[in-house]
């Protein structure tokens, strides 16, 4: 104790040594209260924020998961003759190598979400199917759709699932060998595809004069073609050997050798949606990695269909060097 705190304590009364002692007792008892206070306080801050923690997942859903969860279903946009892609079974029910991915993609968006996933099925063109897309009326669309650099600009796709390539189909005994036959000629091809845009750009560079009729679909054209409306049809290569498969009619067209153009297929989805872009990759990935897409391709494209076709079409070699170079995981 310092002299000038003893001197203090000897020449203080006993009525002030009393006064002093309260005081400190008072101070004391202030302090632990004090203490006391901001420990609850920090408590029960713990307390709220551990509760906002508990309510927040981890990964809180957005865009197209997000729906799926509030609602519990996607809606698929499905082709009615895009055979064996995506088509109308014999009870009008879509079927296909497409939908069988597509449904693949549904399942896993439900684990994503934690929730059982309901479909709900809508019918696209060719023409309709981006507006469709980029309008929110369907999730996905699962047919026969080409994935390239313009389309991605304004959509969003899938690793590729099929390689196509745009042939000519004219009737058996035509004196149409490739496209510099097309002189003059009238082509069908189904509005708002990449076969149209191939034909409208061979006839301008090579200046051949091609009149075009747009159709609908591609029944629509394989139609016309059949009933003398036009003298080709410019339709992807697999689609046109199932229409031939499909109608009985192998004998009475042929399919041209060249290629138009190559055309990668692809699930077609929106853009700007990380969290159900990762879902569709990972899910399509998933299949090629496994093995699953491959007996996917035999049972659509080798084998009988339900419908009763056998189209007997071997895996191209580019589709079979993108399932080899896949990585189990995205690099």
């Amino acid at each position: 104790m310092s002299s000038e705190a003893s001197e203090t304590s000897e020449t203080s009364s006993p009525g002030e040594r009393s006064m002093h002692a309260t005081q400190t007792s008072r101070t004391g008892r202030t302090g632990r209260l004090d203490h006391t206070v901001r420990r609850l306080m920090l408590a029960t801050c713990l307390v709220i924020l551990a509760g906002v923690a508990w309510a927040q997942p981890s990964n809180v859903l957005s865009g197209t998961l997000k729906k799926a969860r509030e609602t519990g279903t996607l809606t698929i946009g499905y082709r009615e003759s895009s055979l064996p892609f995506s088509y109308l079974s014999q009870v009008g029910k879509p079927i296909g190598y497409s939908i069988d991915i597509c449904t693949s993609i549904v399942q896993a968006a439900s684990d994503e979400v934690s929730r059982e996933l309901t479909i709900k099925w809508v019918p696209v063109t060719s023409e309709n199917r981006f507006d469709a897309i980029t309008s929110g009326k369907i999730d996905l669309e699962c047919g026969s759709t080409t994935r390239n650099a313009e389309r991605q600009q304004r959509v969003a796709f899938s690793p590729v699932i099929f390689v196509a390539g745009t042939k000519l189909m004219v009737p058996h005994g035509s004196a149409i060998r490739s496209f510099r036959d097309l002189k003059g000629k009238t082509v069908v091809a189904t509005a708002g595809t990449t076969n149209l845009d191939a034909i409208e750009r061979l006839s301008t560079r090579f200046n051949l004069g091609v009149t075009v009729i747009r159709a609908r679909d591609h029944a629509d054209a394989f139609e016309v073609l059949r009933h003398g409306g036009a003298d080709a049809y410019a339709g992807d290569d697999v689609l046109l050997y199932g229409f031939l498969a499909k109608s009985g009619a192998g004998k009475k067209y042929d399919i041209q050798r060249d290629f138009l153009s190559y055309d990668p297929y692809g699930i077609m989805l929106r853009k700007d949606d990380p969290q159900f872009q990762a879902v569709v990759d990972k899910t399509v990935r998933d299949l090629v990695t496994s093995g699953e897409l491959e007996r996917l391709y035999k049972q659509w494209f080798l084998n009988r269909l339900p419908t009763g076709e056998q189209l007997g079409i071997p895996m191209s070699a580019q589709l079979e060097d993108i399932i080899q170079s896949t990585p189990q995981q995205p690099e």
